[in-house]
């Protein structure tokens, strides 16, 4: 439960850090496979398109042609997604928007990877490798969709897929079709959130495990997100009066939720810690709506 006293630390982003050993050695097998490939497939989630983006990536691809896939996009803001996937293109990265549970929009990955390398493909063909197959890099941060999209293409459900980071731990290979390989790598997140708000973001969508956070916390703070970013969702879901909204500190909104649920332990001292697995829990499965966290304006 959380208590008052601790009220102040509301205004406060959470600090989190997050680098287990077994990354370092992926950025290691990457450095190693990039020579390998192509082009690089970078998915990032359309929720948080700037926190999911890892700058350590940028070099890792040493120059590499890149598309961008906005994963997760079912679950944000229509609107807003439109918006990004304009950004990226006039800043000169190909980007579309996809859900790879489902597969929508995969079926223009590969038609959108074969016109990013039209030029060298047309210098292999010149020189008589017609058919030479396109080996495809995939790169993101934990959880945000690689093994799910290679899944969707192979559609034989060949990589490890959970609702967790740190799930898949090694390079693979993977043919989806003739003359195309993904080569998928496990997600890599960064030594140090420069900006807290960015660790933040990841910890909301789930790419940090909840068991480096204090998920009450975690879980105020983003509520005081959703009251700024979509509050009409949060009055609908929770029965909040969105009048009071800005006027009340997260954990107040947790015990006003754990509350409105019946989340109560004895004595009716709210279980916040209850309410706050619900709150990140719904938020994470889209039951709260479509929301996008970090506009584009940002």
């Amino acid at each position: 439960m959380i208590k008052k006293e601790t009220a102040a630390r509301e205004t406060e982003a959470v600090s989190i850090q997050w680098f287990p050993g077994h990354m370092t050695r992926t950025k290691r097998q990457m450095e190693k496979c990039i020579r390998l490939v192509d082009a690089v497939a970078e998915i990032v989630d359309a929720r948080v398109p700037v926190s999911s983006r890892n700058p350590v990536l940028h070099k890792l691809i040493q120059g590499k042609p890149r598309v961008i896939l906005m994963n997760k996009s079912d679950m944000a803001d229509p609107e807003e997604t439109k918006r990004w996937l304009q950004r990226y293109r006039d800043q000169g990265t190909p980007a579309i928007a996809v859900d790879c549970r489902s597969g929508k929009g995969l079926n223009s990955f590969v038609p959108l990877v074969r016109e990013v390398l039209r030029d060298r493909i047309a210098v292999w063909e010149s020189k008589g490798m017609v058919g030479r197959t396109i080996r495809v890099m995939v790169v993101g941060i934990p959880n945000v969709g690689k093994s799910s999209l290679i899944n969707k293409l192979c559609r034989g459900g060949k990589a490890a897929v959970a609702d967790r980071p740190g799930v898949t731990r090694e390079n693979r290979w993977f043919s989806i079709g003739k003359g195309f390989e993904l080569l998928d790598t496990p997600g890599v997140l960064w030594p140090k959130f420069e900006d807290k708000l960015v660790g933040e973001h990841l910890a909301f969508t789930g790419a940090v495990k909840d068991e480096v956070v204090d998920t009450e916390t975690l879980a105020s703070r983003l509520l005081e997100t959703l009251v700024e970013v979509a509050p009409h969702a949060l009055c609908e879901r929770y029965r909040l009066e969105e009048s009071s909204l800005s006027e009340k500190p997260g954990y107040e909104l947790l015990e006003t939720i754990g509350k409105n649920r019946g989340m109560l332990m004895a004595g009716g001292v709210v279980n916040t810690e209850r309410a706050a697995a619900a709150v990140l829990d719904e938020f994470r499965s889209a039951k709260l709506g479509r929301i996008t966290l970090e506009q584009v304006e940002e």
